[in-house]
């Protein structure tokens, strides 16, 4: 007799705690990264695609991480890629020159590229009318990433720049050990077998089908436009509550840089803790009473005017201001990633979860990758810039969410 099939139950605690750990890591680097970069010689164009660089590697190999959970098991998966993302900020902290610091974030970007795996568990193991508060909770292992990384990543970087990555690299370490122990495997070896034979065509022949390809859109410009906030957040905040003087002396400037890491941290915990309490407390009733379409589009609309509530406090220079847009930003991705990802995985049959849900977060992946890419141009040439651009962006999103339907029978029930 096959062993019996992991319940969510015992699988979901386990797959949030590997998240999380992943995410706290990801969270630790986020507000030194800028100010360890200047360190090498890096210009706030460069900064910024340092991060792109990371997210291209998420962007390449998202797809294909889900595609072989799909073949060989979500558990080999998910231990691989978060070894591969231990080495990865292990090096970061050890780099000595700009290049360095280039290959680390690509190495932890190719080993955190397994999302999609791990939201494949969660659609192993949960049925439909669930499965937004389970892809909930790993909307609130990001959340309390963002809470509790930067926090420490900015507290760790006053007492040394690097620390905070050599951090990341033991929670890695401790995340494999645990994954290794307690992460069982969601799907048996008799669906893996199906798998295989699988026609190379039928995920392509997925993507085309409009509702699916409307998600796939919608998940790339809203992502986009939270990353151009993401990426010039601390460029942001320095520029107009901590410049730098003119012919300020080294120890003034790290003063100064690690006061901004200190005020973004603030920024990004106020938006973690908002994603920790909608997605981990009440995605789960807010689906039940309307629905994920309706929740996909109130919270495009929401990330729209929390872009342009940054934009405006920046203007009059008022710093509480950056708290009440940053909730706002931070509660209408909170609806839309869990919405947007329980109605992708209801597209598609249970061999195609992974590969599917790993093409989400590939798109997802893009617009880090362009986020990024673009945010450092647009903030030289104006600081709001980048949220302006992001908040078109977003409102592009919401057009989009207006063709989102939930299919009238779940394909992987």
């Amino acid at each position: 007799m096959p062993p019996p099939r992991p319940t969510a139950k015992r699988v979901l605690p386990i797959i949030f705690l590997t998240i999380l750990l992943d995410l706290l890591g990801f969270g630790l680097v986020i507000p030194i990264a800028p100010f360890y970069a200047q360190h090498f010689g890096a210009t706030p164009k460069v900064i910024t695609l340092l991060g792109a660089a990371y997210s291209l590697m998420q962007l390449v190999f998202m797809p294909m991480w889900g595609r072989l959970s799909d073949r060989i098991g979500r558990r080999p998966v998910i231990l691989m890629s978060v070894a591969v993302s231990c080495v990865g900020y292990l090096w970061f902290g050890l780099a000595s020159q700009l290049w360095m610091l280039f290959a680390a974030r690509i190495l932890a970007g190719f080993g955190n590229a397994n999302i999609g795996a791990a939201q494949a568990v969660i659609a192993d193991t949960t049925a439909p009318s669930e499965r937004a508060r389970g892809m909930g909770m790993i909307g609130a292992a990001f959340g309390i990433g963002f809470v509790l990384g930067p926090v420490f990543g900015g507290l760790l970087g006053k007492i040394d720049l690097a620390l905070p990555a050599y951090v990341a690299s033991g929670l890695g370490l401790i995340n494999w050990i645990i994954a290794y122990f307690r992460l069982p495997e969601t799907r048996d070896p008799e669906h893996i077998e199906a798998r295989k034979a699988l026609p190379p065509g039928a995920l392509l022949a997925l993507l085309r089908k409009p509702s699916v390809l409307r998600l796939l859109l919608v998940t790339f410009t809203v992502t986009t436009g939270f990353a151009l906030m993401e990426q010039v957040s601390g460029l942001y905040i320095q520029s107009i509550w901590v410049p730098v003087p003119a012919g300020a002396a080294p120890d003034q400037i790290e003063a100064l840089h690690k006061h901004a890491a200190l005020l973004s941290t603030a920024v990004l915990a106020a938006v973690g803790l908002t994603m920790v309490i909608v997605q981990g407390g009440l995605i789960g009733r807010l689906v039940k009473r309307f629905g994920e379409s309706r929740l996909l589009r109130f919270g495009t609309a929401t990330v729209t005017a929390g872009l342009l509530g940054m934009a405006a406090v920046g203007t009059i220079g008022w710093y509480p201001g950056m708290f009440l847009a940053s909730i706002a930003l931070a509660a209408g991705s909170a609806l839309n990633t869990p919405s947007s990802t329980s109605l992708l995985s209801q597209h598609a049959l249970a061999e195609q979860q992974g590969g599917l849900l790993g093409v989400g977060q590939s798109m997802s992946a893009a617009g880090r990758v362009l986020g990024p890419f673009m945010a450092g141009a647009l903030f030289e040439v104006e600081g709001r810039l980048p949220l302006l651009v992001g908040a078109v962006l977003t409102a592009i999103a919401f057009v989009l969410t207006l063709g989102v339907h939930k299919p009238a029978r779940p394909l992987n029930p």
